[in-house]
């Protein structure tokens, strides 16, 4: 009530205005007027509604207000450890399933280098013929070999037969040598018990072996005699006779001593197995 009284002692003296004020004033004094009025509405108003006991209540900030001024997210906002924990397992990712290349990356990787072309190796000359040793054997005989007769130390009174395959093609040594000492029409006898495992084959420049036995050590043979030549033939696949031509070694000049005991062994692939006997 007292603001009401106050707003009308206000007003009372904006009436009472002296005459002769400036039209500028009195537009001022108008405005001031109309303001002045509505305060006192405002103020009624507020009387009114005290006087009522109704009135607007401040129950706080408005819910659907709030909300709305807060934007809702369904999705949280990642933290640094959730943001790291993702780069993580999308670098985790990206390493099990490499992407495409880069050449510059493929740069660093070893150089496989593909082998040279056969156009640059080095051409290599090949016989035309077949290696001697896919070619057909033949019986060995003084045509295509070279025999020499080597008289040895120990054992006493022997008698190394060597004969060399001089042919293209593997020969093979049969059965033993069949020996002619000067004028004689009978060979020696052979030692059976020097029978090798297996027919001796002479590839080409090969050596097969067999030793003469030509006394008795211990003088015990008889009619002996210096023999200063030799013949040697050689036996085909059955044994019983000599095929081809018979080769001719020398002999030591002052020829060598036999008596009836001569004898040979069977031809061998080694010299060793030769001298045994």
């Amino acid at each position: 009530m007292t603001a009401i009284r106050n707003a009308r002692v206000r007003n009372s003296g904006l009436l009472g205005a002296r005459p002769g004020t400036r039209p500028g004033a009195r537009l001022a004094g108008g405005a001031r007027l109309a303001g002045a009025a509505a305060t006192v509405v405002l103020a009624a108003l507020s009387l009114t509604a005290c006087s009522s006991g109704t009135g607007v209540k401040d129950e706080g900030a408005s819910t659907e207000t709030s909300a709305s001024a807060t934007p809702a997210t369904d999705t949280p906002a990642a933290t640094p450890s959730t943001a790291q924990a993702s780069s993580g397992s999308s670098a985790g990712r990206q390493a099990e399933s490499p992407g495409p290349v880069s050449p510059g990356a493929a740069s660093h990787r070893t150089a496989v280098h593909p082998a040279a072309p056969a156009a640059s190796r080095p051409a290599v000359e090949t016989a035309a013929k077949a290696p001697s040793s896919h070619r057909s054997p033949v019986t060995c005989q003084g045509s295509n070999t070279r025999t020499v007769a080597s008289p040895v130390r120990r054992p006493l009174n022997h008698l190394l037969i060597t004969v060399t395959n001089t042919g293209d093609r593997p020969c093979y040594l049969y059965t033993y040598p069949s020996l002619r000492f000067g004028e004689a029409q009978a060979e020696p006898l052979a030692i059976r018990d020097s029978i090798p495992q297996a027919v001796v084959t002479l590839d080409p420049g090969e050596s097969g072996y067999a030793a003469a036995i030509l006394s008795a050590g211990d003088g015990s043979g008889g009619h002996g005699r210096t023999e200063k030549s030799l013949t040697v033939y050689f036996h085909g696949r059955s044994g019983n006779e000599s095929v081809g031509t018979g080769a001719h070694p020398p002999l030591p000049a002052k020829g060598v001593h036999i008596d009836d005991s001569l004898r040979t062994t069977y031809w061998q692939q080694s010299m060793g197995d030769a001298l045994n006997w």
